[in-house]
């Protein structure tokens, strides 16, 4: 579902290639439920109202909101798909897809019939002849029934098995998508996310409910958005379903989504393997382990070749074997295989057990796996509690690659497979380490801040940042294009541009500050929301304070203009230790109360070490000391420092 009511763009399916939509195509008649989600389009650092005069990228809408879009919500009437419908959306510069999120499924029937009914009524809103007041007022008030009651707890509902995501990227580069699924409750600061290579083409994206409940409660009010990373020109992406399912089928693909069409109508002896399971002794390698030792064994000839052949087609490996865990593995890694290992299953357990852990672990069905063991007695065992397991003696094995079951074309998202499952591996173990720890899970996510000067290069973006920010805004000001280039030609004054990135993705340009280097003085500040409960203030005030104690024998302060809107972000200054030497006026008196704070050269800079500083082309006087664990930075004639 989407925005209907404000959106009567319709392009048609003869612009999209016909290999693609029938790929869109894939899912019609097979999912039993799915949710409908609300979505729409949204700004990243939206500061309405007073945006709509200030930003350059500013468009009304029919209905008077902003268009985020270059051609709104463009439909493509595509009826053999699940919703009937792709979208085609030109991001703009900061521009988002963004919807309440809720796990509340309807039978694909009755999704459908919401779908069709919702179209019907925002397109007979769009074309009617009401005066434009009206049809603003009426459309306002429908998208926010819309929105309500998407947002509403799903407390009771069943928890769908993945989020699918369907996108066909048209453009000749690959695109950076970031996924994030946030909590409402302010409370909740760790949130779901996930950074999305799209290559020119079609992806099919699912993702397991199990990596995402970790992270938030599906069942209370959340939110999820959609977002180009650094995008500096227009991006066109292709959406088909976005929603959390149920399928049909127990196979539900890989966690990168890229899903092999036509699969699902392969007879079953045909079917394409997904994983093949793998037997320690005289299967992988010579020899019997708790007899000849680790020492003693040798890997099987032709059996590492085997592995790295699959491995490139996204054909995963796993272990199911009776042994002591902690010696095999130490065998594995003396071989130089373990990297290639999903989930191994190494106890003395039944081999069922083992392969059933597998599969769930994974989120494959049984009939994806193939069983390679030397023993017909364990061979037999699985084949009796795991019918639907292929099963391979390992005297056979040396023809693995060439066997039909095997065959899968070679790509680049083939060859990463592995590696995206190692990724989601690692950030379900994060969710479960770092639940309650906050500063912990920021530390994991390896933020780095880069620090540049402004240039006329960088200018462009600095100024739609300075006309958008608004809740880390601590000086109010909002700088129009000729007083940035004052800025840049007064001697005295010294300019920083922030720009952020952790493992989920890219968020370009996020802060601006500018500094009279006489006194020191910080005279202006402002961050992009987008970074907001990330301790990127900390991590740059703490640097700056640093640079500047090193560079003069004084003190060091700042001008914060102190607001309702930006207070709750203003306490970086306390937090660091900044004491108020003086104010333009009692503190919440005014708008325009401007505190002076200082901070005191006899003290120390906290240190978190929670975020890692990356300075660019800054000419410095500082000594070579100013900040712990300095690096230099190959690529730049600057320095690299690890900083709060």
């Amino acid at each position: 579902m989407y925005e209907t009511e404000a959106n009567r763009g319709v392009e048609s399916a003869s612009r999209v290639p016909a290999e693609v939509m029938r790929s869109f195509e894939h899912l019609s008649g097979r999912l039993l439920s799915r949710t409908v989600l609300p979505w729409s389009e949204h700004c990243t650092e939206c500061v309405w109202p007073t945006c709509y005069t200030s930003c350059d990228l500013y468009a009304p809408r029919e209905d008077g909101r902003c268009r985020r879009f270059s051609e709104g919500m463009v439909r493509v009437d595509a009826p053999g798909t699940v919703n009937s419908y792709v979208l085609k959306i030109r991001f703009k510069r900061w521009g988002k897809l963004w919807t309440p999120g809720n796990i509340r499924q309807h039978s694909a029937e009755e999704a459908a019939k919401l779908e069709r009914r919702d179209y019907r009524i925002g397109h007979t809103l769009v074309v009617s002849p009401l005066p434009s007041l009206v049809k603003i007022a009426v459309a306002k008030k429908r998208y926010g029934f819309k929105k309500k009651l998407a947002g509403s707890a799903s407390t009771g509902q069943t928890l769908p098995t993945c989020f699918v995501l369907e996108c066909y990227n048209p453009e000749q580069r690959e695109v950076q998508l970031s996924l994030t699924m946030r909590a409402t409750d302010e409370g909740s600061n760790i949130p779901f996310q996930k950074l999305m290579s799209l290559a020119p083409g079609f992806h099919r994206v699912r993702i397991p409910m199990q990596e995402i409940s970790p992270f938030l409660d599906l069942r209370l009010p959340f939110g999820i958005e959609l977002i180009p990373n650094e995008e500096t020109n227009e991006t066109t992406l292709y959406f088909g379903l976005m929603e959390f399912v149920t399928e049909v089928a127990e196979d539900k693909g890989s966690p990168n989504g890229e899903t092999d069409e036509g699969e699902d109508h392969a007879p079953q002896d045909k079917k394409k393997i997904k994983c093949v399971v793998w037997d320690l002794d005289n299967t992988l390698w010579d020899g019997v382990l708790v007899e000849d030792g680790v020492e003693q064994l040798r890997l099987k000839p032709g059996v590492k070749e085997i592995i790295e052949t699959l491995d490139c087609r996204g054909i995963l490996h796993s272990i199911a074997s009776k042994n002591n865990s902690e010696d095999a593995m130490r065998a594995i890694r003396k071989f130089n295989l373990e990297q290639y290992f999903l989930c191994p299953q190494i106890s003395w357990q039944p081999k069922s057990q083992s392969i059933r852990a597998i599969a769930q672990q994974l989120n494959i069905g049984l009939d994806s796996l193939l069983f390679i063991d030397d023993s017909a007695f364990e061979l037999g065992e699985v084949h009796a509690a795991c019918p639907d397991v292929r099963l391979l003696n390992a005297e056979l094995c040396f023809d693995l690659p060439e066997q039909s079951e095997c065959q899968v074309p070679v790509t680049a998202e083939s060859q990463q497979r592995r590696v995206l499952y190692q990724v989601e591996a690692s950030r379900q173990a994060v969710a479960q380490t770092f639940s309650h720890d906050y500063m912990a899970f920021l530390r994991h996510c390896e933020i780095e801040l880069t620090v540049r000067p402004m240039t006329e290069e960088n200018l462009e973006r600095v100024h739609e940042l300075t006309q958008r920010t608004n809740q880390m805004n601590f000086s109010g000001n909002r700088y129009d294009r000729e007083v940035l280039r004052r800025l840049l030609s007064n001697p005295e004054l010294d300019t920083y541009v922030l720009s952020c990135k952790d493992r989920f993705g890219s968020y370009g340009v996020i802060g601006f500050s500018v500094v009279d280097r006489r006194q020191p003085r910080m005279i202006d500040l402002m961050f992009s929301c987008r970074i907001q409960s990330k301790r990127v203030e900390h991590a740059f005030l703490a640097w700056l304070i640093r640079r500047c104690l090193a560079e003069t024998n004084g003190d060091f302060y700042a001008d914060y203009r102190k607001t309702p809107r930006n207070a709750p972000s203003g306490k970086v200054f306390s937090d660091l230790g900044m004491e108020i030497e003086e104010e333009g006026c009692s503190q919440g008196e005014s708008n325009d109360a401007v505190l002076s704070l200082k901070f005191p050269r006899s003290k120390s800079v906290p240190d978190d070490g929670v975020i890692h500083v990356i300075v660019q082309n800054l000419i410095s006087d500082a000594v070579s000391n100013a900040a712990p664990n300095v690096a230099p930075d190959a690529a730049q004639p600057a320095m690299q420092e690890t900083s709060a």
